[in-house]
């Protein structure tokens, strides 16, 4: 007998049934609430205690740090895989063989020529516009030089589908970077990977040899692993619900890449840099910028530590302090901001105050630290973020329309004014 939970109202009761994941959560299916009751609802600002979906592709325990991508740990992934292997894991549902890893990537390489025009609305643009507008304007551009709508019954069609934006999106966000540095703007290479290619299309000087650092690809690769998706959050949320009135990929993944603009969502590792900026501007002083955190009284919060879901250590922020490491070692960058970057992270691995409150380092301050150090500019951190969740957004998408999930629709309290009567301009 399936187990139930009871609502008592006015004397009244009425029974919901218990749903279990496959991780022992437990929710109470309220999907009959408003019809049964005459009409209540629930009441859940923010949705933080409202689950949207039933969903397989990730896992995510706050609580006890753990992460995992169809059942694998983020920690074995960002060891023993690869960026398009974790991409192809999160979109399909396993892991690929050889030769179906080999297929996706030659078949991502086919597509990888962007329409000649796309530059046009790119030149369009100021070089001072925001790249991820920039971005999320040229994503929703692809809807016209593919104006059909992908039919979700047909595997192919899907598949073609999901082949063009893992394809383009990465163009497209190099050339942002490249119109916003003033360099011609870069195609890849078939004789590369997927984050070598990558690589290759942001940094490549027409004046130099290019040549890839192992250590700085492996924590570009480590980075999109680490990014590429963190359950239903609000940018993940947002590309499902604009999916679920049968929007086309292009259009969902594009209002994703807005709400993750905000700085409340991916542009927290720029807003790292920023306080950083900030502290060195004050002086350098960041036992300084340690107390002020730690006073209630002081408006001043650190950025880049503690996370909203993880209640413990960030298990992303373990995997990529070692990349961060090794990248300022082998590149041996002299940069105060960046002293400052490992100062403050130093002191709050090891303080008390921080250490009993659970206050560490997290991926959106070691992420920007990297980035710092491979000269990305600040306003293209955020960006970088997007790259990394866009295998993310793509399985999510995916999935919710394979399942046919009905379209998004939340309902309100209404707190306004009662009926009121309509008088004209002149008895105002």
């Amino acid at each position: 007998m399936s187990e139930i939970a009871t609502l008592k109202i006015n004397g009244q009761e009425f029974e919901f049934p218990l749903l279990k994941g496959t991780e022992k959560e437990t929710a109470i299916d309220i999907k009959t609430l408003r019809g049964a009751t005459g009409g209540l609802i629930t009441l859940d600002a923010g949705y933080k205690n409202t689950g949207s979906c039933k969903s397989a592709v990730t896992f995510l325990d706050g609580e006890k740090g753990i992460l995992r991508y169809r059942g694998y740990a983020i920690e074995d992934l960002a060891e023993k895989s690869d960026f398009l292997e974790t991409s192809y894991l999160l979109i399909f549902g396993e892991l690929p063989t050889e030769a179906q890893l080999e297929q996706f990537q030659a078949d991502i390489q086919s597509e990888s020529l962007v329409d000649e025009e796309m530059k046009k609305i790119l030149h369009g643009f100021p070089k001072s516009a925001h790249p991820m507008g920039v971005v999320s304007a040229l994503t929703s551009s692809l809807i016209a030089f593919n104006p059909e709508s992908v039919n979700v019954d047909s595997e192919e069609e899907m598949y073609k589908a999901i082949v063009k934006i893992m394809a383009k999106f990465p163009v497209l966000a190099a050339w942002t970077l490249r119109k916003k540095e003033g360099l011609p703007l870069e195609y890849g290479s078939k004789s590369l990977g997927y984050v070598e290619n990558l690589y290759k299309m942001m940094f490549n000087k027409p004046n130099e040899e290019f040549a890839i650092n192992p250590i700085v690809l492996n924590a570009l690769d480590k980075l999109l692993i680490l990014h590429a998706d963190h359950e239903q959050n609000c940018s993940t949320s947002t590309v499902r619900i604009v999916g679920s009135s049968h929007a086309g990929l292009y259009a969902s993944i594009s209002a994703g890449i807005s709400a993750l603009w905000g700085p409340l969502h991916g542009g927290a590792n720029q807003a790292v840099i920023e306080m950083l900026e900030d502290i060195k501007n004050d002086g350098g002083d960041y036992h300084k910028y340690i107390a002020k955190a730690k006073d209630k009284s002081d408006p001043f919060r650190l950025m880049g530590f503690g996370h909203r879901v993880y209640k413990n250590f960030d298990p992303r922020a373990k995997i990529i302090q070692v990349a961060a490491e090794e990248v300022l070692a082998d590149l041996g960058i002299v940069d105060p901001v960046l002293d400052i970057a490992k100062g403050l992270a130093e002191v709050a691995l090891n303080d008390t105050y921080f250490k009993t409150r659970n206050l560490y380092p997290n991926v959106d301050f070691y992420s920007g630290i990297i980035y710092r150090a491979l000269g990305i500019p600040v306003e293209m951190f955020t960006v970088m973020f997007a790259i990394g969740r866009l295998p993310g957004w793509i399985a999510q998408w995916k999935e919710m329309r394979e399942n046919n999930e009905p379209i998004g629709r939340p309902r309100q309290l209404y707190v306004g004014e009662n009926l009121r009567s309509f008088s004209s301009r002149e008895n105002r």
